[in-house]
């Protein structure tokens, strides 16, 4: 045994058993028949930090979200892309409203989740590969701190470009992220600065998700200053409009494109 997990689909392992333990619908056999409770989603830092935190808020109605989700969805117009749709609380909430809503996911668990509990639209893919597919959108969702897919100076540019491509005219990006510069633990002040020294921004994660046997491979994930954001966004065809940072240090930024 080498100690390395199996390559999978955790995030989607993760959601469906969260959704088992919620609802009793699809439950793993497990020791005594049970679900382990609660479903924990464990982060892997690649300076060996490692945090874990319950999956049910995955799964959260609209009574237990943050101020700035419900403030993100009273945003949108038209048909909105809910990029990393996850199981689905957000398009869910679009729906019963009326809101023409997709979802884009990456993993295949959480979009069966996302299906069973009653998303209409979903797709299978990235950003970048669901521009080929020819869909037009109005408001572009990217809550749960889903900012971080912009991971870096490196992707920044492609993604807003991939955005752009499924924009219509007038089109709003909504996204939410996290100021990461207000702590003074050493173990991320450290962690910041040891990024700088190479290049990244400081609060530029190397992450991998880790869930019972399974992990995901490495990869970027983007927690950033406002003003770091704008650095990003600039020259791209979005502009920076709005950020609104109430639920200091969480902030929605809001992208307009250029006419």
């Amino acid at each position: 045994m080498t100690g390395e997990p199996e390559i999978g689909d955790v995030f989607g392992e993760m959601i469906r058993d969260a959704y088992a333990v919620a609802t009793g619908i699809g439950p793993r056999p497990m020791a005594g028949g049970r679900l382990p409770r609660p479903v924990i989603e464990i982060i892997e830092r690649d300076d060996g930090l490692v945090n874990g935190a319950p999956a049910a808020h995955y799964l959260d109605p609209p009574d237990r979200w943050q101020p700035h989700d419900h403030r993100a969805v009273d945003r949108v117009h038209g048909h909105v892309l809910d990029v990393g749709v996850g199981a689905g609380r957000i398009a869910l909430h679009l729906q019963e409203r009326g809101v023409p809503v997709t979802g884009l996911d990456t993993s295949l668990g959480a979009l069966r989740v996302s299906r069973h509990r009653g998303v209409r639209e979903l797709v299978h893919g990235t950003v970048d590969e669901h521009v080929a597919d020819g869909r037009r959108y109005d408001t572009f969702l990217l809550l749960g701190n889903n900012l971080g897919l912009f991971e870096g100076r490196e992707r920044a540019p492609a993604l807003l470009a991939a955005l752009a491509a499924l924009a219509r005219p007038g089109a709003t990006v909504i996204a939410h992220g996290t100021d990461p510069y207000g702590t003074t633990d050493p173990v991320h002040t450290g962690y910041h600065e040891r990024n700088r020294r190479r290049g990244r921004l400081g609060g530029q994660l190397r992450l991998r998700l880790r869930y019972r046997l399974l992990g995901t491979e490495w990869f970027d994930y983007l927690v950033c200053s406002p003003e770091e954001f704008a650095e990003l966004v600039h020259g791209s065809p979005w502009r920076l409009t709005d950020v609104d940072d109430t639920d200091h240090p969480y902030y929605l930024a809001t992208l307009a494109l250029r006419r």
